[in-house]
């Protein structure tokens, strides 16, 4: 039997028969009858499988391949650890390592993560993974005889980055950071009646992470609450319309495990009605962590505003 760590004195392994009752009795999965019904079939046909997520050597959730289908390229996985393991970030280092084997391992071309439409903490979940929400498909299910709309999130394998190790190649990583930096941008975007979504960046940085912007010398440092709040609220209440940003150039620098990124940006928009565009240069930190690459620190200056004469 394989075990496969997850950090934090955690692990992953193939769940057996009798260890099912225990985790019936932690999450709020019946693994008792979905192990004889469905897994235990799936199993020895090699179209699925269930795992078992430990933590200090108790277990604490579940991990599933829920459908595998080598012919079309195409696996669901689930990932569940109970409500006290969450802090530990075990639901997002579960579905990677599932995500990791699927692409390096059996060649999948996609990945889907399916959630009901009220599971914010699956669709954090999906989110941290890189994946991206592919449609709602309306009350497709059931739960307690209430018809539920489920959200389909999804990876494609071109679009997830390696397995890390100490000897990731530079290119790889290269389209990792150039990832982050390409949601981060984007989150600010409200052009053409989409949604800004700046919850994203909760899921690009560490949780301590800092934002420091240094326009007009005047610096001002601030947490993720702090950086988010007031420009979702500019973003969604008219003061910003039509906005978006983009990156013109980069110089990224690597070694090992932390990464550093100096952006050349572009910014365009209406201010209270009025039409503005800018540019700006910006440095963002990165670190690999458990988790995958995160920034954990960004600091940017804006050119100043081209006078007529």
């Amino acid at each position: 039997m394989f075990t496969l760590a997850l950090g934090d004195d955690a692990e992953l392994r193939p769940l057996e028969p009798w260890q099912a009752p225990e985790l019936a009795a932690r999450t709020d999965l019946d693994p008792v009858e979905t192990y004889r019904r469905r897994y235990a079939d799936q199993l020895a046909s090699g179209t699925g499988r269930l795992y078992g997520i430990w933590r200090e050597g108790v277990l604490v959730g579940a991990a599933v391949f829920a459908c595998f289908d080598t012919l079309t390229g195409v696996c669901e996985i689930s990932c569940r650890p109970e409500q006290a393991a969450q802090d530990h970030d075990l639901e997002t280092r579960a579905g990677r390592a599932l995500i990791d084997w699927a692409f390096a391992e059996r060649g999948m071309s996609r990945v889907e993560w399916w959630v009901t439409a009220d599971d914010v903490r699956s669709i954090v979940a999906a989110r941290r993974l890189g994946m991206t929400r592919d449609g709602v498909l309306r009350e497709r299910g059931s739960a307690r005889g209430v018809r539920q709309d489920s959200e389909v999130w999804a990876v494609l394998s071109h679009e997830w980055p390696p397995v890390q190790g100490q000897n990731e190649p530079r290119a790889r990583v290269q389209v990792e950071l150039d990832r982050l930096m390409g949601l981060f941008m984007a989150s600010f975007t409200n052009t053409d009646g989409r949604q800004p979504d700046l919850e994203v960046i909760r899921h690009l940085f560490v949780p301590e992470g800092r934002i420091i912007s240094n326009v007009g010398g005047e610096p001002s440092v601030m947490d993720l609450d702090a950086f988010i709040e007031p420009r979702q609220k500019m973003l969604t209440d008219g003061t910003l319309t039509e906005f978006s940003e983009w990156e013109i150039s980069e110089r990224t620098e690597m070694f090992g495990s932390v990464a550093h990124r100096f952006s050349v940006y572009g910014k365009s928009g209406f201010r209270h009605g009025e039409r503005f565009e800018g540019r700006g240069h910006k440095t963002t930190q990165y670190l690999r962590t458990p988790a995958g690459w995160r920034m954990c620190s960004m600091a940017w200056d804006d050119e100043p505003a081209p006078t007529s004469g």
